[in-house]
């Protein structure tokens, strides 16, 4: 397999839902992920750790074969300080709201006339199933504070740190010279 191609394999988290198997009046779903899982996502979304992840969905049929998922992820990550380096526990919480349906046969357009898809198309549904899993994980990932920090951290820039003189100091500092000045 190319190095570029990316199958559900590579993600840390599989919980994959068929719709044929949700009932016709819903069903709700609590996934807890275990230390191993935990582990694996914290290493690759880059986090010092992640102590806890769970998610809460509400699964529904929708329509001709799809499927709405609506919940919450709940999460506690360890990251450290972007100014004083020490390490922090973050909260996250993020809510899920998504519609997934099965993907429209490709039509045989010349690509110029292809419609680009909008931020509030459906998900394609894949294979009948979606992964709350990679679902969850995706979320925390899209939760996670890129530059945390620690109540009341301030950057200040080091005591000796002289101020920029700027894109014509030296040609100042020549005429200085030559003025004898």
């Amino acid at each position: 397999m190319p190095e570029h191609d990316h199958d559900r394999s590579e993600a840390p988290w599989h919980v994959v839902v068929a719709v044929e198997d949700i009932p016709e009046t819903g069903e709700h779903r609590t996934l807890v992920a275990d230390a191993e899982t935990r582990l694996a996502i914290a290493r690759m979304a880059g986090l010092r750790e992640l102590s806890r992840l769970e998610a809460n969905f509400d699964l529904s049929r929708h329509g001709g074969g799809g499927l709405r998922v609506t919940g919450r992820i709940s999460a506690m990550v360890g990251q450290n300080c972007v100014v004083t380096l020490e390490p922090l526990v973050n909260e996250i919480e993020e809510d899920v709201d998504l519609l997934y349906m099965p993907a429209a046969p490709a039509a045989a357009t010349d690509g110029e006339n292809a419609a680009e898809p909008k931020w509030d198309d459906p998900e394609p549904l894949i294979g009948g199933a979606v992964d709350l899993g990679t679902l969850a994980t995706e979320f925390l990932v899209l939760g996670i504070d890129p530059y945390p920090r620690k109540p009341g951290a301030v950057f200040e820039p080091p005591w000796y740190q002289k101020p920029d003189a700027g894109p014509f100091a030296a040609l100042a500092g020549l005429m200085k010279d030559r003025d004898g000045h």
